[in-house]
């Protein structure tokens, strides 16, 4: 049962004007200055987003956590924050898109709405690259659209140099009444890499270090630390609800969690849950190894890049023999996106190349060259499945290229609805495998971790009993 504490929570939600302003080579930038100042940080991400957090985790040391109102509700938003915010140092949060754009024409679902909800000052990255006095304007707007949104400072990006810089800020001091913490430097040398499902996976690149502790040396040499503090020490205690979910259960079975350059795409909630229900997470590679953890009672495949890395997973034969006798033994597995992918008979490159993979489902994976279902749904079991029975409802979100052909339909595990009210039935659930394209977020119900790491405690006592593989 939560309860409701106050308390005192540093914190500072770091926003851009739009996307690809920077704002997360600002927010970087600040975790690693403040970092290598012995203060204590905490990396948040506003929306369903797994990339940025990878970041903020290497940089931090410390797992990030995403705050998405959508996904959790307001209350959920304050719940996940109270989890692990730290009293004594300070949480950076990274915002979404640009400050105010939502899910529709409202709040909701952006960063301004987190900010409100948290109480939390802004710090607005504005990209000036060409511009000047301009950017006092465009900064007068972000300041007066919203009182429930309080910005307490600005910090720019691309500058050209020292002369550009004191141009935009006595303009944007003097006309928005907002003051300038600093900037970053226009340098190629500060660009983090991308490609097209935002910026490329940590596990990929060593090169990122690299970045990062340029953005950090940056930060700490151009940005008002104090300030940034300060500010984060202002923002009012908050009325902060717990809840069980950082109290982790006696051990009641292992699960193997695919972890890899292939495969990394998780919420850390998700993880908070299946510990609090009994389990012992235990990492695998499905591309490193040539056969699966010992003695685990389940397998939990998130999303990530299978087909970036379709030639080595397909040419992983040890791992794939394993996997698909432990498959036959009744292991349960749960797959997300890119686990799906990796689970059919094989996955199409946009050359038409196919790769076999672990076929435990039918049908084959293509890419394409656009977005597929893209966005936030709403999701309804349709069918009893190791996530719990019919009818259960939770919420999540589908970000991939690629469609399932010859999915059997008659298997279908849910029958989601997006944003726009279109509906359509997803997924697949037969016995000990659950599949689907959809990454659920545990926080939404509990219930499917509680499912999950329950038919795993099955699976081992009947191990144990029986010695199945």
């Amino acid at each position: 049962m939560a309860h409701i504490e106050t308390q005192a929570r540093p914190r500072l939600v770091i926003a851009g004007t739009h996307s690809g302003v920077g704002k997360t080579s600002a927010v970087l930038g600040v975790l690693g200055a403040l970092r290598r100042r012995g203060v204590q940080v905490q990396g948040f991400k506003v929306g369903p987003d797994f990339i940025d957090p990878m970041y903020h985790r290497e940089v931090t040391g410390v797992p990030s956590h995403n705050l998405d109102s959508w996904l959790m509700g307001p209350e959920g938003v304050r719940r996940a924050f109270a989890r692990v915010a730290p009293t004594t140092g300070v949480s950076i949060i990274e915002g979404v898109m640009g400050l105010f754009d939502g899910r529709a024409t409202g709040p909701e679902g952006s960063t301004a709405e987190v900010a409100a909800l948290l109480q939390a000052p802004v710090l607005l990255v504005v990209d000036v690259g060409g511009m000047s006095r301009s950017a006092a304007a465009l900064v007068q707007g972000y300041a007066r659209f919203d009182p429930a949104v309080w910005i307490a400072g600005v910090a720019l990006n691309r500058v050209g140099g020292e002369r550009h810089y004191h141009l935009v800020k006595t303009a944007i001091e003097a006309q928005a009444g907002v003051p300038v913490w600093g900037y970053l430097p226009w340098d190629e040398t500060l660009v983090l890499p991308e490609r097209h499902l935002g910026l490329v996976p940590v596990e990929e690149d060593a090169a990122f270090r690299r970045v990062c502790t340029a953005l950090g040396e940056a930060a700490g040499a151009t940005i008002d630390l104090q300030a940034v503090l300060a500010s984060a020490e202002a923002a009012p205690s908050l009325e902060l609800p717990t809840d069980a979910a950082t109290t982790p259960q006696a051990t009641k079975a292992r699960i193997g969690v695919a972890r890899d350059a292939a495969f990394n795409f998780y919420y850390e909630a998700n993880f908070l849950w299946l510990r609090h229900w009994g389990a012992e997470l235990v990492e695998f590679s499905p591309m490193g190894d040539a056969e699966l953890p010992p003695d685990v009672d389940a397998l939990y495949f998130g999303g990530g890049f299978p087909e970036v890395f379709a030639k080595p997973l397909a040419e992983n034969h040890p791992f794939l023999t394993a996997l698909r006798w432990a498959h036959r033994a009744g292991l349960p597995i749960y797959a997300e996106c890119g686990g799906l992918m990796y689970l059919v008979e094989a996955i199409q490159d946009g050359a038409g190349t196919r790769y076999p993979m672990a076929g435990l489902l039918p049908g084959v994976c293509r890419l394409t060259d656009r977005l597929q279902n893209f966005g936030y749904k709403e999701v309804v079991s349709v069918r009893d499945s190791l996530l719990g029975p019919a009818g259960l409802r939770t919420r999540g979100h589908e970000f991939h290229y690629s469609v399932w052909e010859g999915r059997p339909t008659a298997s279908s595990l849910y029958r989601t609805r997006s944003s726009h009210g279109d509906e359509r039935d997803e997924g697949y659930s037969d016995g000990p495998l659950t599949a689907s394209y959809v990454h659920l977020h545990f926080d939404t119900c509990p219930q499917v971790a509680r499912s999950l790491v329950e038919n795993a405690a099955a699976y081992r006592e009947r191990r144990l009993r029986y010695g199945s593989a």
